[in-house]
């Protein structure tokens, strides 16, 4: 064992203490170039303290752990240090061996780089590394020889193997001890680095003769604290007479070696000179035996040229000289090694390209991030030195980011404008990190940035507005149309959702008429649409997207009710005054072409449907009359003779234009007389619709005409009475007609009541006036096939059935064609007409008047 060895426990207790105290008084930060730094023994144990790092960073401690507070290191990097996030306290995470972690000697340090975000804040902190005396001195050999001529001159020197030790600064080998002997004594040298070898001074002359061997014990110290030790027998062999020693040209060569230089390279070529002969004159090279076993595996020594090769790689990033100790002996007895130093400076290539390493990243980034929002921090490294590591880093163009930076080789990615996911959804950005080396190495990494969706973009129709024509008697419930509309948005962002704007249609809400599935946007109509009630309408359609705010957009939907075929004409002139079929007087002297009147109807359709035309489906004689198509004109076409028929029976049919076409026939009963009696004619006298009659001036024409006849008729009525009361008493009863007075409606029946045609059993018929006025009458007209005198018939008060008592049986049947010989039954409700489609000239004054 070593002298070192040799102590007490107990009497390196009390210094270890002090060592330990004194190293953790150095764990104090120290500011480092503007960072915090800190110094730590190695060989902790784990969860040795190092710094409060919270309390010298002045850092809230109770919000490291949401900031995300951690050290950034490389893949694959050993994390010997790690941050308690609950108090702020860096400690040792694992075992640290100095030796292992830094190769080389010197100053040991571990740079560490902090990370805390929101806000994203980056610190360096340096933790040096401080040796302590965990290894003692170690020779390569435990006992070695050494031999020495005997002819050699005192003051000789004789290199001795050097004892290695790990550790650095005072804990190296600092001192060589000798055992005490009568021949040599030790000195002890420094090499450039420090480091101290020791060499063996022959202080007396030998004889072999009488010692042939010495054996002495060398010992090597280290400065550190308890002071441990090494140690090596050295046998030392006498040697006959070789008096001549080799000599290197120089002591010390220096050469340089691009690092790159590949195995088998000739890094020197040694030469030393014996003026020996013979073996004694032949030189053998080697390698020292202090020399590190470092240099052994890189290089290798020929040992009979001298030269010097290259043996593996060299890396200018590990160390940039390497110092080589050669020596070279003669192959005589009692051969002495001579020595040389050789500095092998490498010189730096530009063999790393630069590291580019992602930090921290912030995706997706919102669209409406303000500009310099701080997206990802890069750091960027090269090994190389000088220019070789000096390093520019770059982004791709045309890219709405930049790189800022922040520290040396450390580079925040920030924004520079607004940003909109609907026009680019996703940035690919290549960042490039180039050296300044030649030529350049550089390395490109793309970092994926998505942006996320804000609701900003509010759902636009595919067309400005919807016209829609939809036919009426529409089924409840058939589809309409469907609108669509669009969000360039995503996600729930671009989920619409359709409804209809609240809003009234003739009075009643829109959501009575049309309703709309919230999802797909079609359409449908709730109700039968009439489009002689209501021709068109317009609703607002909105179209709301799910995000937050909602957004949303309106469109105007028009639907035009298209017309169908479903009302039949209606004759609204000739209409019968006293029964079902209409009654009028021709003269006997008419000519051809005389207008007997004009028949008018009227449809409720529009176009086409409401075009009418007129026709006879029966005569009594065709040759006589004719109707005109289009005006319904009724006129003569040839004189009367005298064996025409008194009474002319006419079956009128007005048909529209539609498809199917619908019609509507009437009966007329000419008479044919010699003189024209002053009465109201049934061409100028028709029934009002339901809609108008309340408020039409007819009613009121109607009614004074009706009295002012009745008064007529009732005083003529009186004369003839008392004139021929005995002479025709007898056919009166054979033929007689009653009349009855209606009784007064009540008001609410002004409403509905209607001029409607009563079938009788007779040829009679009454009228129903509205309320307001006469009592009404029913007339009898006599006429004798051969006279032209008109006798009447006595009037007697009937009682006829009401209106609003009628059965549904006494209506005919909708859309039935009236057969030629039938009464016509005029409709309960008549539709407003339509105007699309004008009547002829002719037929204006009797329209108008039904209109009004």
């Amino acid at each position: 064992m070593g002298a070192g060895a040799g102590c007490g426990r107990g009497q390196l207790f009390l210094p270890s203490l002090l060592v330990l105290f004194f190293l953790l008084l150095l764990a104090a930060p120290r500011p480092a170039g503007g960072q915090l730094r800190y110094a730590v023994p190695e060989e902790l144990e784990h969860g040795a303290f190092v710094a409060n790092l919270g309390e010298d960073l002045g850092l809230d401690v109770s919000t490291l752990s949401a900031r995300r507070f951690r050290i950034v290191s490389r893949a694959g990097a050993r994390q010997h240090l790690e941050v308690n996030l609950e108090n702020g306290i860096l400690f040792v995470n694992e075992r640290i061996d100095r030796e292992e972690v830094c190769e080389a000697g010197g100053t040991c340090l571990l740079h560490l780089q902090l990370l805390v975000e929101s806000p994203l804040e980056l610190y360096r902190v340096e933790v040096e590394v401080l040796d302590i005396n965990d290894h003692a001195p170690v020779f390569p050999w435990q006992e070695y020889v050494l031999e020495v001529a005997e002819s050699a001159v005192l003051g000789v020197r004789f290199p001795l193997e050097s004892a290695q030790d790990p550790d650095v600064g005072t804990n190296s080998v600092h001192t060589y001890q000798l055992s005490p002997n009568g021949f040599f004594s030790l000195e002890v040298q420094t090499r450039s680095d420090a480091s101290k070898f020791a060499e063996l001074v022959l202080e007396r002359a030998l004889d072999r003769e009488q010692q042939r061997t010495h054996r002495v014990l060398l010992t090597a110290l280290d400065g550190g604290i308890p002071r441990r030790s090494g140690t090596a027998h050295i046998l030392i062999m006498v040697l006959d007479a070789n008096d001549n020693l080799p000599a290197f040209d120089q002591p010390s060569y220096g050469v340089s070696l691009p690092e790159n230089a590949p195995a088998g390279t000739l890094v020197i070529q040694l030469n030393a000179t014996d003026l020996d002969e013979g073996p004694n004159g032949e030189i053998e090279y080697s390698f020292s035996g202090h020399a590190p076993p470092q240099v052994r595996e890189l290089f290798r020594v020929e040992p009979r040229s001298g030269q010097v090769l290259l043996k593996g790689p060299l890396d200018y990033e590990r160390a940039s000289l390497h110092e080589l100790y050669v020596q070279a002996k003669d192959r005589g007895p009692s051969a002495v090694a001579v020595h040389c130093r050789v500095l092998v400076h490498l010189l730096d290539v530009n063999d790393n390209a630069p590291e580019v390493t992602l930090t921290s990243v912030s995706t997706p980034v919102l669209e409406d991030a303000p500009p310099g929002t701080v997206i990802a921090v890069i750091s960027v490294l090269d090994r190389d030195s000088g220019d070789n590591g000096r390093v520019s880093c770059e982004i791709s163009p045309n890219v709405p980011f930049e790189l800022r930076s922040s520290f040396r080789n450390y580079y925040t990615l920030v924004t520079t404008e607004a940003l909109d996911r609907e026009v680019v959804p996703e940035y690919n950005v290549s960042i490039t990190a180039r050296d300044m080396g030649s030529p350049a190495l550089l390395t490109r990494s793309t970092l994926t940035i998505p942006v996320s969706d804000v609701n900003d973009n509010a759902p636009r129709f595919l067309q400005p507005s919807y016209s829609v024509y939809m036919m009426e008697n529409n089924a409840p419930g058939a589809s309409i149309c469907s609108v669509s509309a669009l969000d360039p948005d995503c996600q729930q962002n671009a989920y619409l959702s359709y409804s209809i704007a609240d809003g009234h249609i003739h009075g009643m809400p829109v959501g009575t008429y049309v309703s709309i599935n919230s999802d797909s946007g079609h359409m449908y109509a709730l109700r039968s649409l009439d489009y002689e009630q209501i021709r068109s309408f317009q609703i607002q359609v909105q179209a709301q997207d799910a995000g937050f705010p909602p957004l949303s957009a309106n469109v105007t939907v028009h639907i035009f009710v298209l017309d169908q075929n479903d009302n039949a004409p209606v004759i609204v002139s000739p209409m019968p005054r006293n029964g079902s079929v209409a009654t009028e007087l021709v003269p006997r002297s008419a000519g051809p072409g005389y207008l007997v009147g004009t028949v008018s109807a009227v449809d409720a359709d529009a176009g086409l449907n409401s075009r009418l035309s007129y026709q006879l489906l029966q005569a009594t004689d065709f040759t006589l009359f004719s109707l005109a198509p289009d005006t319904g004109e009724l006129r003569t076409l040839r004189s009367f003779l005298e064996q025409d028929a008194a009474r002319q029976r006419l079956v009128v049919q007005v048909r529209d234009g539609g498809q199917p076409a619908l019609s509507a026939t009437m009966s007329l009963l000419l008479s044919v007389v010699e003189t024209m009696p002053q009465t109201l004619s049934d061409f100028s006298n028709f029934s009002l619709p339901p809609e108008t009659s309340s408020s039409s001036p007819l009613t009121l024409y109607l009614l004074v005409s009706l009295g002012s006849i009745s008064f007529t008729f009732l005083l003529a009525i009186l004369i003839l009475t008392a004139i021929r009361c005995r002479g025709e008493q007898r056919s009166w009863q054979g033929d007689s007609c009653h009349c009855c007075p209606r009784p007064r409606s009540s008001p609410d029946s002004l409403k509905t009541s209607n001029l409607t045609a009563q079938p009788t059993t007779g040829t009679a018929a009454h009228l129903d006036v509205p309320d307001g006025g006469p009592p009404g009458y029913c007339y009898k007209v006599c006429l004798g096939p051969e006279s032209a005198q008109s006798d009447f018939m006595f009037l007697k008060p009937c009682s006829l059935p009401r209106n609003n008592e009628k059965g549904p049986g006494n209506l005919p049947a909708a859309g039935k064609q009236s057969q030629p010989g039938q009464h016509l039954h005029v409709s309960k409700q008549i539709k407003q007409p339509n105007t699309d489609w004008l009547p002829p000239s002719m037929q204006r004054p009797a329209l108008k008047r039904y209109q009004t």
